[in-house]
C-alpha cells in the first residue's frame, strides 16, 4: 500500500497531529505516528483543512478555450487548495443537455487536478424561454444536481416555479443569478455615489433583492431547494435571513471579492480610475454591504464562499469600461482573501473556514466524498495552508489561462503549500505536481 505521512499539521488550526494516508483514504490521525514506509510531508506550522469545494467556477470549455480550459482551470483550483469545483453552464455550446455535461465531466476526469462537477443550465440556451433537459442531465454520467443560468437570471416567475418543481424529483437545486433584467439595462457599476461621480449607469441593489425575495417565496410554495448565487447587498442578506427563519430550504453564497472590495475601487484604486478589472456582475457594492456580507457569512445566514472564477482573455478586459467583459478570476486567491476578510478580523476561525469553504458547499452540491472531516476513514482530500506567509499578487505567476485578477499588486496573507485529491498530491511545496 502506497502511504503518505503528513507530519505535524494543525488540523483546523488546532494542535499538531500526524495524518497517515493510504490508498486514497485517511487511515490514521494521531500524535507522533512514527516512521512509516512511503512519502513524508513536513507540515510543521501548516494548517490542514478539508479540500476546498467551489460551487461556482467558470471553466469556459467548451467554446472559450482562449480564456480557460478544464485543464488550466483545475490546475488553478488545485493551487488554490480546491479538490472539487462546480463548472457553470454558460459555455458554448451551453451545458443544457446530457451530452455537453458529460463532455465537461469526462474532461475533468481526464485531467484530474480536481473533481469537476458540471452545473446544468436551467433553460435551453440560457434563453429563459423553456426548461433545459434537467432530468436527462440528472440521470447522465455527470449526475448533475445543481442547475443555473448564471450570467443570466431566470426572470420569468412561471418558468422558475417549474424548474423548482422539476428538480425536486432528484434532490436537485436551482442556483439563481438574481438580477431583474429590466432594472439593470445598461448597468455598469453599483448604483450610488461612485457611479454618479464616474458617470456610469447604476446597477441598483433592489434588482438583486427583488428576485431573491420572489424566489424564496416560490421555493417555499413548491417545497424545493433554492441556492442564491453571489449575494452582494445588505438587503439581500436580510431577505435570506428571513427565509431561513421560516425553515425554508434556501442557501446562499458570497464571493471573495464581495467580502473585500467595494465600488470605490472603480474610482480610487492604485490601478487607476475606470479600470475594468473591477467590472463584475453583480457589481462591487458599498462598505456597508461588505460589512453585512461578512457578518452574514460569520453567522451562517450566507452558507458558503464561492469564487465565481470568471476568466477572460486580455482583449476582453483591457478596453474601455463600457465595452469590457464582466468578471474576475479568483480560484488561486480565494483562501487568502477569506483569511484577510474573515479570519484576521476575528469573524471566523479555521474550523469556520472549513465549514464555509468545504463542508457546506459539498453538502449543497451533493458531492459525496468531499467536505468530510479530517479523520480516519474519510477520503484523503486535504489542503495544507501556511497562514503566516504574505505574498504580493502577481498575475503573471498565476496558473489560470487568464490574468484578470482584481488583487494585482496587493499583498495578501497565506498560501497553499499542498493539495491532496484522494491521497494523490496535486500540489506540493506550492507547485503543481
Amino acid at each position: 500500500m502506497t502511504t503518505i505521512l503528513i507530519k505535524g499539521a494543525r488540523i483546523l488550526g488546532g494542535a499538531p497531529h500526524d495524518i497517515l494516508i493510504g490508498d486514497g483514504m485517511i487511515t490514521e490521525v494521531g500524535e507522533r505516528l512514527g516512521d512509516r514506509d512511503g512519502q513524508v510531508v513536513d507540515a510543521d506550522g501548516l494548517i490542514a483543512l478539508p479540500g476546498l469545494v467551489d460551487l461556482h467556477t467558470h471553466l469556459r470549455e467548451p467554446g472559450r478555450e482562449d480564456a480557460e480550459t478544464v485543464e488550466t482551470g483545475t490546475q488553478a483550483a488545485a493551487r488554490g487548495g480546491f479538490t472539487a469545483v462546480h463548472a457553470m453552464a454558460n459555455t458554448s455550446p451551453v451545458a443544457d443537455t446530457a451530452g455537453v455535461v458529460e463532455q465537461v465531466w469526462h474532461l475533468g476526469r481526464t485531467y484530474g487536478h480536481c473533481d469537476v462537477q458540471p452545473v446544468g443550465a436551467v433553460t435551453s440556451g440560457l434563453e429563459g424561454r423553456q426548461l433545459a433537459e434537467l432530468g436527462a442531465m440528472a440521470e447522465s454520467a455527470a449526475r448533475v444536481r445543481v442547475f443555473s443560468d448564471d450570467g443570466r437570471c431566470v426572470s420569468d416567475a412561471v418558468l422558475m416555479r417549474r424548474a423548482l418543481e422539476y428538480v425536486k424529483a432528484f434532490d436537485g437545486v436551482v442556483a439563481q443569478h438574481a438580477q431583474e433584467p429590466r432594472l439593470t439595462e445598461g448597468a455598469q457599476l453599483n448604483e450610488g455615489e461612485v457611479s454618479a461621480r464616474l458617470g456610469l449607469t447604476g446597477w441598483p441593489a433592489v434588482a438583486e433583492e427583488a428576485i431573491i425575495a420572489r424566489d424564496c417565496l416560490l421555493a417555499a410554495h413548491v417545497g424545493s431547494r433554492l441556492h442564491v448565487c453571489h449575494v452582494s447587498t445588505a438587503g439581500s442578506v436580510e431577505i435570506i435571513r428571513w427565509a431561513k427563519s421560516k425553515g425554508w430550504a434556501v442557501t446562499a453564497e458570497v464571493t471573495p471579492h464581495h467580502l473585500l472590495l467595494t465600488d470605490s475601487c472603480a474610482e480610487s484604486s492604485p490601478l487607476g480610475p475606470y479600470n475594468p478589472i473591477y467590472k463584475v456582475n453583480p457589481p462591487l457594492r458599498t462598505a456597508e454591504d461588505v460589512r453585512a456580507l461578512r457578518e452574514a457569512l460569520a453567522d451562517g445566514t450566507i452558507d458558503c464562499v464561492a469564487t465565481d472564477h470568471a476568466p477572460h482573455p486580455a482583449e476582453d478586459k483591457e478596453t474601455e469600461w463600457a465595452a469590457a467583459a464582466m468578471g474576475m478570476i479568483g480560484l488561486e486567491t480565494a483562501l487568502s482573501v477569506v483569511q484577510e476578510a474573515m479570519v484576521e478580523t476575528g469573524l471566523l476561525d479555521w474550523a469556520g473556514v472549513a465549514d464555509r469553504m468545504s463542508a457546506r458547499p459539498a453538502r449543497i452540491g451533493r458531492l459525496a466524498g468531499h467536505g468530510r472531516p479530517i479523520e480516519a476513514g474519510a477520503p484523503a482530500n486535504i489542503t495544507l495552508y501556511d497562514p503566516a506567509t504574505r505574498t504580493r499578487v502577481d498575475p503573471t505567476a498565476m496558473t489560470s489561462r487568464s490574468r484578470n485578477t482584481p488583487y494585482e499588486g496587493m499583498t495578501l496573507p497565506g498560501g497553499v503549500v499542498a493539495t491532496f485529491l484522494r491521497g494523490r498530491p496535486t500540489v506540493l511545496e506550492g507547485k503543481l505536481v
